[in-house]
């Protein structure tokens, strides 16, 4: 269940959220990159043009996931169990988050925040 959730390490708002999940991480499968680690694109099968629409998910299993359900699965490795990433999966559920997590991204720079992670560990970006 474990993996790699890639974030916008220049927003101040993904880093608190990640940091929130981070923190809550029970069980050592959950690792973090930066969606500006220059290997993302090609680790991720994205174009660089479209690396930073959404956060992804890699998880150890090679499966990549996007958006509201990255979040989920790096929610449920943190946890230890499959749970949100299940409830993820309920039509009505999903359509909600989907919508919720697009505007969100998309308004991400307004919304507050901490430090971004690219600027308290420029090494990592």
């Amino acid at each position: 269940m474990g993996g790699t959730l890639y974030f916008d390490g220049n927003c101040g708002m993904c880093t608190r959220a990640v940091y929130a999940i981070t923190k809550r991480d029970r069980t050592g499968d959950l690792r973090i990159r930066t969606l500006q680690s220059a290997d993302a694109p090609q680790l991720l099968g994205v174009e660089p043009a479209r690396i930073f629409d959404v956060a992804r998910w890699l998880d150890d299993s090679g499966d990549v996931y996007a958006g509201a359900e990255a979040i989920n699965a790096a929610v449920s490795a943190a946890l230890g169990t499959r749970l949100p990433l299940r409830l993820y999966r309920i039509p009505g559920v999903r359509t909600l988050q989907n919508a919720v997590y697009r505007y969100v991204a998309s308004h991400r720079y307004r919304f507050p925040g901490t430090t971004p992670h690219c600027e308290s560990h420029p090494v990592a970006c």
